[in-house]
């Protein structure tokens, strides 16, 4: 008798421990579906399945969702004996999958929480093998329970936790994440944060690998040599530093902008007063919607005496400037990485105050 009592504490004890490690990690992930699906992306080109990439924004909120929606269920005892299964089965597929990440098929980061802490695959895969005898033992403790045995209670507890957890990956694909945990948050003085990157890798060399989205291959460019920069022919893979340098500080020192003239970092960086920046994808798949609210903006902005320009990692092909519809707007290339590390939205708008950020937002938010 006492030994089953001690037994039913340490399967709470493995419950909560899992519930909240599944909460933690489904919600840093569904509140920056854009990343997820970036990090989706990398997992099916390394495993061959790049024509299943259209579907990996939908594909990450639904992994997230149901990630953080489990974690609900356990933490609650919610349909308990079945979510222990699935819970069982998920530890055991992701500690297989953090191997093969960790040995054969390499990932600098396995993403299995989000941006909010960076893991290597080995550190993911002990973490997920420390785990694993958790979810074992609670899918005991609860194996003599009934799997379809439903009440009204429960029904309305996996509605509201399903409805929740997909609506916040929803929400957040729609406008921006609820929370930034990238270097590019409000408040942050670019120029400034560029310059203390500079200051600490002064004896480190930053190296960025792409792949070639044609052949497969992955190549390793400087920061001087510019050809990553095409968006349609090199995809970002990875950026490594010599040194004790944080792999999110490095993601600051990667912003660049460049023109038929050259390099315009300092430039813009260093425009007095408000300066609005809209982030472009790509011009010929801007909607008129967003177009327009650009338009209205830009045209907001000539009326206060604000500065306005474009950033879009499409080619631009010597053209300096861009029409909003009557509006001219002076155009610079980017990174398409930086862009997205930058903005979580495919358009929008990021506005600085003498160099510092103070405002973030989707195109479809937009009010001028």
């Amino acid at each position: 008798m006492r030994s089953n009592r001690i037994f039913k504490f340490i399967a709470r004890l493995c419950r909560l421990v899992l519930a909240c490690t599944f909460v933690f990690s489904g919600f840093t992930k569904v509140i920056d579906p854009w990343g997820t699906s970036l990090k989706v992306n990398e997992y099916l080109s390394i495993y061959g399945l790049d024509y299943l990439q259209g579907a990996s924004m939908a594909f990450s909120i639904w992994l997230c969702g149901a990630e953080l929606m489990m974690g609900c269920m356990l933490l609650f005892k919610v349909r308990i004996r079945l979510i222990s299964i699935f819970a069982l089965l998920s530890m055991t597929f992701f500690t297989v999958l953090t191997l093969l990440s960790a040995t054969f098929l390499p990932v600098e980061d396995c993403g299995c929480f989000g941006e909010a802490v960076k893991l290597t695959p080995w550190q993911t895969f002990f973490k997920n093998l420390a785990l694993l005898p958790l979810a074992v033992v609670v899918w005991w403790r609860y194996r003599p329970d009934k799997i379809f045995a439903f009440n009204a209670v429960e029904i309305a507890l996996t509605c509201s936790f399903f409805i929740m957890s997909m609506y916040l990956g929803y929400y957040c694909y729609r406008h921006l994440p609820l929370i930034d945990f990238l270097p590019y948050k409000v408040g942050v003085n670019i120029r400034e944060a560029m310059q203390e990157f500079e200051t600490e890798t002064d004896a480190a060399e930053t190296v960025l690998v792409y792949r070639n989205r044609r052949t497969g291959k992955l190549q390793e460019f400087s920061l001087d040599d510019t050809r990553w920069q095409d968006g349609d022919e090199w995809e970002w893979v990875d950026t490594r530093i010599s040194g004790d340098v944080p792999a999110v500080r490095s993601m600051i020192g990667e912003f660049a902008l460049h023109d038929a003239e050259g390099d315009a970092t300092e430039q813009v960086l260093s425009t007095p007063g408000r300066l609005y920046m809209l982030c472009v994808t790509r011009f010929d798949r801007l909607s008129r919607r967003c177009a327009r609210r650009m338009e209205l903006l830009a045209a907001a902005a000539a009326e206060q005496g604000a500065e306005v320009v474009c950033l879009t990692p499409d080619p631009l092909h010597d053209r300096m400037w861009h029409m909003f519809g009557g509006q001219r707007v002076r155009c610079y290339n980017i990174d398409a990485s930086t862009m997205k590390t930058m903005l979580r939205a495919r358009n929008g708008l990021v506005v600085l105050d003498d160099g510092t950020i103070s405002a973030k937002m989707n195109c479809r938010d937009i009010r001028p």
